[in-house]
């Protein structure tokens, strides 16, 4: 995947405008990136981005956000990685600081409701869209196809998102190179030997200890450097280090941390944001904030090289595949959860058809169709 030439400061426009509009977390984060990268700008193909999307899938970290780092790589060099990741997480950081704020002032919650009641159900259209295109090129046999309905499925019997991801991977890879497990598979390239030897980090910290600056940014670059899955599971790391082991938060305070992260624009890792004002004002928000997009940054500019490098490899290239369709698959079970909760009456299906319909017959941009969904939104609260 060769670098183009394009600049720093037109990959900084395109990632900060949509780290400004990306409601919805990581799925329609997607969305969004292939609406204006491989539709609108023709930056990368429909395989490129979806061998971006299987890579992002294998590393720890914020898959969205990760995403971004990919594409300004390819766009604009390092420099281009550093300036995607950045733009897209700095609306967030400031977003969240500002809320984080007002909230340690005056102990309540923005009320979002109405804004999320209309921009939700676009959200829905703009990841059904995305699902179908991406599909169409990804799924080009039998056997990716079947590993998507698979994964679909199995995601709501709550199988662990990793495991149905790998699991596709893994089918995909065995079944096409099973004639060469005997004596070819012994030259290839293992995947295992460029994961990152995360575990050592475990061991920097210990014990109960009071806030301290240090303590947070080690806590947050540990988790950002394990945390595979949903938002589901990074939930259950902040539990576990910041309510049980440091005990600097309360449960309520960590629920207030995770809503705050669901309705802002941009990652949803920007909790850790919210958890560092809480516990150390504006210097935690921003060591929180650095240190769980940092392995973000590392692991992008340590693997991008290799995906070419990737697909040249019968067992990879096959790998890539399986977790390819998984995702695809994981996409759309995703978007029928989403769904349940977000289109809730008759204006919110009208809302969802009519977003579906600018989108895909007048390839409206995703940017105007979220403002124009949140506008509805506040219309309908004014109405009733």
């Amino acid at each position: 995947m060769a670098i183009k030439t394009g600049s720093v400061l037109e990959v900084t426009r395109l990632f900060l405008r949509l780290g400004l509009t990306a409601f919805g977390g990581p799925a329609a984060h997607i969305a969004m990136f292939r609406d204006e990268v491989v539709t609108r700008r023709g930056w990368v193909t429909d395989e490129e981005f979806l061998d971006l999307m299987a890579t992002t899938n294998l590393i720890p970290g914020p898959n969205s956000t990760e995403m971004t780092m990919h594409l300004g790589y390819i766009r604009a060099g390092r420099w281009g990685l550093v300036a995607a990741g950045s733009a897209f997480i700095l609306p967030a950081f400031l977003i969240v600081l500002a809320i984080a704020a007002l909230y340690v002032r005056y102990e309540t919650m923005p009320a979002a409701q109405w804004l999320l009641y209309g921009i939700q159900p676009v959200v829905i259209a703009i990841i059904l869209q995305a699902v179908w295109g991406l599909t169409r090129t990804a799924v080009r046999s039998w056997l990716p196809g079947v590993v998507a309905v698979a994964v679909f499925g199995l995601y709501f019997l709550n199988i662990n998102e990793l495991v149905l991801l790998f699991g596709g991977g893994l089918l995909v890879m065995l079944w096409r190179n099973v004639h060469r497990l005997v004596g070819a598979a012994r030259g290839e390239t293992k995947l295992w030997a460029i994961m990152p030897g995360w575990i050592a980090l475990r061991h920097f910290i210990q014990e109960p200890t009071p806030v301290a600056l240090s303590t947070l940014f080690l806590t947050f670059l540990k988790i950002g450097s394990v945390l595979y899955g949903s938002g589901y599971v990074l939930v259950a790391f902040l539990q576990t280090e910041f309510v049980e082991r440091l005990g600097w938060i309360s449960s309520r305070q960590l629920l207030d941390a995770v809503a705050i992260g669901q309705f802002t624009p941009g990652p949803v890792f920007t909790t850790a944001t919210f958890i560092g004002y809480l516990v150390a004002g504006v210097p935690g928000a921003i060591v929180a904030t650095v240190g769980i997009f940092l392995p973000g940054f590392v692991f992008v500019a340590v693997t991008n090289p290799f995906i070419p490098r990737l697909r040249q490899s019968p067992w990879l290239a096959a790998l890539l595949d399986g977790v390819v369709a998984s995702s695809l698959g994981l996409m759309a079970a995703v978007t029928i959860d989403l769904a349940r909760q977000a289109i809730i009456d008759l204006p919110t299906a009208l809302l969802a058809a009519l977003a579906a319909v600018l989108l895909i017959r007048l390839k409206v941009n995703t940017t105007w169709l979220i403002i124009g969904g949140a506008i509805t939104g506040l219309a309908v609260s004014l109405w009733r």
